[in-house]
């Protein structure tokens, strides 16, 4: 299956990453505070906070796909917002090149417990398909929990083209514990400075005001990953430095 048909089978979308400074974000907010709406999971303040937990298999396929470039490939997380378990996501996402598609299921508190603690046989009788797929990843793959992802989200969202832009703020590193609902989990600072990281995230095309507005050059474009950025806190190897 060439790029062209395997973009088509599944909703890919754009997905760019840069960092920026606080000096970018005050000018960028201003400018889409204007042109957007703020996300619904957003507090009086227009943030709220995300926490993943994320998984690897034996080989460690998603660091070293990810640090080698690699074009194609996936990556499991297990996601909550505000530490609430009221919405528990497994999310896949997969990414061909700058394209990603990103496949979602809730779970409930319990499964997710079941999941961390290797009793998750539950999942292949699942009827929901991503279930079943990570089921095998767990079991064929052995895919486990690595390390805890923990931001703070500020989003704007444009209806036209499924447009969301985000800046992610006070990324840190899980240390010593994969429970995502740990109130007390200790963390460390994943980033210096810039210490933000802005993703611009659309359907088919990027409207020329929204461009307009944010100025960014595909020259100041990185691939970021905050998982390889979180994961080299709990390093067991040398090559993880790559």
């Amino acid at each position: 299956m060439n790029l062209g048909e395997k973009l088509n089978k599944k909703n890919f979308r754009h997905e760019n990453k840069y960092f920026i400074n606080f000096f970018d974000y005050s000018i960028l907010k201003s400018r889409l505070e204007f042109l957007m709406k703020k996300d619904s999971y957003s507090d009086q303040n227009g943030n709220y906070n995300i926490r993943s937990l994320y998984f690897d298999d034996i080989r460690n396929s998603s660091l070293f796909e990810k640090q080698s470039g690699i074009l194609v490939r996936k990556k499991y997380r297990i996601r909550i917002y505000n530490l609430n378990d009221d919405i528990i996501k497994l999310e896949k996402k997969s990414r061909i090149g700058h394209f990603i598609n990103k496949e979602t299921v809730r779970i409930s508190k319990e499964q997710y417990y079941k999941i961390i603690s290797k009793n998750y046989d539950f999942l292949i009788d699942s009827k929901k398909s991503l279930l079943r797929e990570f089921y095998l990843d767990l079991k064929i793959n052995m895919y486990k929990p690595e390390v805890i992802v923990d931001f703070v989200r500020e989003a704007f969202t444009y209806n036209i083209n499924n447009i969301r832009i985000t800046f992610d703020k006070k990324l840190e590193s899980g240390l010593k514990s994969v429970d995502l609902f740990n109130k007390k989990l200790v963390k460390t600072t994943a980033i210096d400075e810039p210490k933000m990281i802005l993703e611009v995230k659309y359907d088919s095309f990027l409207p020329d005001f929204i461009k307009n507005a944010l100025q960014i050059s595909a020259s100041q474009r990185y691939a970021i990953s905050k998982y390889v950025i979180c994961r080299k806190y709990i390093k067991t190897n040398k090559w993880e430095d790559n």
